[in-house]
């Protein structure tokens, strides 16, 4: 197999996450032989499942997540969508929270900070697929308004503690707050 750079570099991060994080190694090696498939898994293209790259988006001084309404879903998640081709996965999270969210000053502190793997539900002409969704922090600047996207019902800060214990957050929700917060008491 031939890896560009890019890849080349995910390949590494993701071996880097299994170490961090051995319960999920199984997951991380998942993602790893994605790169190995035929079709590019960079693009939503293959209906097989796909990358696509999401912000872990903390407030400055990392109290508090900022979480979409997401219009599609009908749930609260993290910003984030398709990597539309791009290999840089975590300029790809970058890209997203932006465009969703508007506030200004954002950066990527870091490496893969999660993964998750998803069922996509079938939607008009799109059947159901999997997405692959690697997981970078991203952190406000000084200026935490936000503008809210059409991808978006609604835009929120929560404090990170409070989406850690709320039962009807998302699973994966959950457990990045569990990792922030145990990353914050290590800081």
């Amino acid at each position: 197999m031939h890896l560009d750079t890019p890849s080349r570099e995910l390949v590494e991060d993701l071996a880097e996450y299994a170490l961090r994080w051995p319960e999920e190694a199984g997951v991380a090696h998942a993602f790893a032989a994605l790169l190995d498939d035929a079709v590019d898994p960079f693009r939503r293209e293959r209906l097989a499942g796909h990358f696509t790259a999401s912000a872990w988006l903390v407030s400055a001084d990392g109290q508090r997540t900022l979480l979409t309404h997401h219009r599609k879903l009908g749930r609260w998640l993290q910003p984030g969508g398709h990597a539309d081709g791009d290999r840089d996965l975590a300029a790809a999270a970058l890209r997203e929270a932006c465009e969703e969210t508007g506030v200004a000053g954002l950066g990527v502190e870091g490496g893969i900070f999660d993964l998750d793997r998803h069922w996509i539900p079938e939607r008009a002409d799109v059947p159901g697929h999997w997405h692959h969704d690697v997981r970078y922090v991203v952190r406000a600047g000084f200026d935490e308004r936000f503008v809210v996207s059409d991808e978006s019902h609604a835009l929120a800060w929560r404090p990170v503690d409070v989406v850690a214990s709320d039962p009807d957050a998302d699973p994966s929700l959950r457990r990045m707050a569990r990792k922030w917060l145990a990353r914050m008491a290590d800081a």
